[in-house]
C-alpha cells in the first residue's frame, strides 16, 4: 500500500514538472468560470468536462477509437504517397515539373473548400474522411522526403556516378536512405495532424468519430460533451507527436 502510494506521488509530482502550463491553464479555466457564474451552455468548469468524460467512458471510447483507426490509416497512406511522389520526381525532370506545381496548388487551398470537392467525387462518407487525412499527412512528406532525396553526402553523388551506377541503383542506395531524417520530420508533423484532419472532416461530413461527437452535441448545446471530444482530440494528437519523436530520435540514433 505505502509502495503504491509512493509511486503514485512520483507520478504526480513528473506530471505537474514537465506539465505545469497545462495544469495552471485549467485551475485559471476553473476560476474564470466560477467567478463569472457562467452558464454551462456558455462555457462550462473543466471539472464538468473531465466529468461528462468519465461519466461516459464508453461512448468517448469508441468514437476515439473510430477517427483514430482513420487517422492511422490516413497517416499510412498519406506519407507512403508523398514518399513515391518524391522518389518518382527524383527520378525525372519532367515528372518534377507535373507534380511540383500541382502539389503547391493544393498545399495552398483550405481544407475546408477541398471536402465538399472531394465528396462530390467519393461520397458523403468515411472515403472522403480518409482522403482528407491522406492529403494532409501528404503534403509534408512530399516536401521534406524531396528536400532530404537531394540532400545527399558531399561526393557521394559524383561516386555513383564514376562506379556507373544506375538512376534506380542511386536512388535506392544513396539517396533514399539519405532521406531518411527527413522522412521522420516529416512524420512527426504530420502524426499530430492526421487526428485533427480526421476530426475536422468528421465534423463537416457529420459522418462518425470525435468530429461527429462535437458536432452533434454542440447541436444539443451539450457544451461539455463537445469539449470534451475537443480535449479527447488534442490528448491523443500530443500522445502521437510525442510518440513520434521518440521514433525520430531513435532512427535518428541509428542513422547518424
Amino acid at each position: 500500500m505505502r509502495s503504491a502510494t509512493t509511486a503514485l506521488t512520483r507520478i504526480l509530482q513528473t506530471l505537474v514538472s514537465r506539465f505545469w502550463g497545462v495544469v495552471a491553464l485549467l485551475l485559471a479555466w476553473e476560476l474564470w468560470v466560477l467567478l463569472r457564474g457562467l452558464n454551462p451552455i456558455v462555457m462550462p468548469s473543466p471539472l464538468r468536462v473531465f466529468g461528462e468524460i468519465a461519466g461516459n467512458p464508453s461512448l468517448f471510447f469508441t468514437t476515439s477509437l473510430e477517427t483514430l483507426v482513420l487517422a492511422a490509416l490516413g497517416l499510412a497512406l498519406g506519407t507512403a504517397l508523398g514518399t513515391a511522389m518524391a522518389a518518382a520526381a527524383w527520378t525525372s525532370r519532367i515528372v518534377t515539373g507535373l507534380l511540383t506545381p500541382i502539389t503547391l496548388i493544393f498545399s495552398s487551398v483550405p481544407v475546408i473548400a477541398l471536402i465538399p470537392v472531394i465528396a462530390r467525387v467519393l461520397g458523403y462518407d468515411l472515403r472522403t474522411v480518409l482522403a482528407i487525412v491522406v492529403i494532409i499527412c501528404f503534403f509534408p512528406t512530399f516536401v521534406f522526403a524531396s528536400a532530404g532525396l537531394h540532400a545527399l553526402p558531399p561526393g557521394s553523388g559524383d561516386l555513383f556516378r564514376v562506379l556507373g551506377a544506375k538512376r534506380m541503383t542511386t536512388l535506392r542506395r544513396l539517396a533514399l536512405p539519405s532521406a531518411v531524417p527527413n522522412l521522420m520530420i516529416a512524420f512527426r508533423l504530420a502524426a499530430s495532424h492526421a487526428i485533427l484532419a480526421a476530426m475536422v472532416a468528421e465534423f463537416l461530413m457529420g459522418t462518425s468519430g470525435l468530429g461527429n461527437l462535437f458536432h452533434a452535441a454542440k447541436d444539443e448545446l451539450n457544451m461539455e460533451r463537445a469539449l470534451g471530444a475537443s480535449a479527447i482530440a488534442t490528448v491523443v494528437s500530443v500522445i502521437a507527436f510525442l510518440l513520434a519523436t521518440a521514433a525520430e530520435q531513435r532512427m535518428n540514433r541509428r542513422w547518424t
